[in-house]
């Protein structure tokens, strides 16, 4: 008889494997023999998978939307903001399963079981914004769900630049490492040092022309990272607003810290701020220097304006 009450208790404990939402379009995730670009063909959105059910009805599925970067553009602010909302469920690392060769091997289960629990009605956030720059990112995310809603945010070119010098040059610092002042870095022999790598992740164009060929525009948001900063609630209505989600962040979420010179947040009573690391104070550079940066970015910008159809305060 213990047994027998034994064996009840546990099928109603352990967490059922589920194959997909019960949606119209689900496609069943039987693919452990295929190749891991078979699987991601699979696993769409449409039909996302769940990897455990708990009892509380919560399970893991595959992201609704990526915030796809920029790097230094305001990823972890916008994703913090955006998780003020009740609807939305975040994972908390960096994933770098799309650009990380290593990652990617492990195929879409493994990436399923990164995600949060969530319920059914909430949206599945991820954020790496490393994605944005790789080459290969775009093609393997429309192989997984090719009508996924992507967020993209962005500052002014130099500005985050500056903010990937600043990043690198504490990370050195923390290891007791010298690190090259910035004019050092960004200029060789009076002219612009194009082959630096800060510079080349701010050329926005060249990258957006590589994710346009596989989303239509509408897909992608695009965050001003700059307003953002300035203004919170106005851009988060935005972001909202193309989720569909409803308007659940107000402006009595954002307050400005004086000491820290940006604003923080404030949810159910609880105020908290971004880690020390973010908002630091960037490097004072020259004016040769930032004239040299103005020229090299004004065409690409402008390009940029072009493809995306919408202008920012970058000139």
């Amino acid at each position: 008889m213990a047994s027998f009450l034994l064996g009840i208790c546990l099928l109603f404990i352990e967490p059922r494997l589920v194959p997909s939402m019960p949606t119209s379009n689900t496609k069943n995730y039987t693919s452990s023999h295929l190749s891991n670009e078979e699987q991601s063909k699979k696993a769409t959105v449409e039909g996302t998978l769940r990897y455990v059910v708990h009892l509380n009805g919560t399970s893991q599925y595959l992201p609704h939307t990526i915030i796809i970067g920029v790097r230094k553009g305001g990823t972890r602010a916008l994703l913090e903001m955006l998780s003020l909302h009740s609807d939305i469920a975040a994972a908390e690392n960096e994933i770098h399963f799309f650009d990380w060769e290593k990652q990617y091997q492990h195929g879409v289960k493994w990436y399923l079981g990164q995600m949060p629990f969530s319920y059914p009605h909430q949206l599945t956030v991820e954020k790496t914004p490393a994605y944005f720059t790789s080459l290969e990112v775009p093609k393997r995310i429309h192989r997984m769900n090719s009508t996924i809603k992507l967020l993209l945010i962005l500052r002014d070119p130099i500005e985050r630049v500056l903010s990937d010098y600043t990043q690198v040059f504490y990370n050195h610092k923390q290891k007791n490492k010298s690190y090259p002042p910035a004019e050092e870095l960004l200029l060789k022999n009076n002219e612009l040092n194009t082959d630096y790598k800060a510079i080349n992740r701010s050329l926005y164009e060249h990258y957006m022309e590589h994710w346009l060929k596989y989303f239509p525009l509408e897909n992608i948001h695009i965050v001003d990272g700059d307003l953002l900063i300035r203004d919170p609630f106005p851009e988060m209505q935005k972001v909202e607003r193309f989720l569909n989600l409803s308007p659940q962040i107000n402006a009595s979420n954002f307050y400005f810290n004086k000491t820290k010179g940006f604003y923080c947040l404030r949810d159910g009573g609880r105020d908290r701020c971004l880690h020390e690391s973010k908002g630091r104070a960037h490097p004072q550079i020259s004016t040769f220097l930032l004239g040299k940066l103005r020229d090299y970015f004004y065409k690409p910008n402008k390009k940029f304006f072009e493809l995306v159809g919408r202008t920012f305060d970058w000139l």
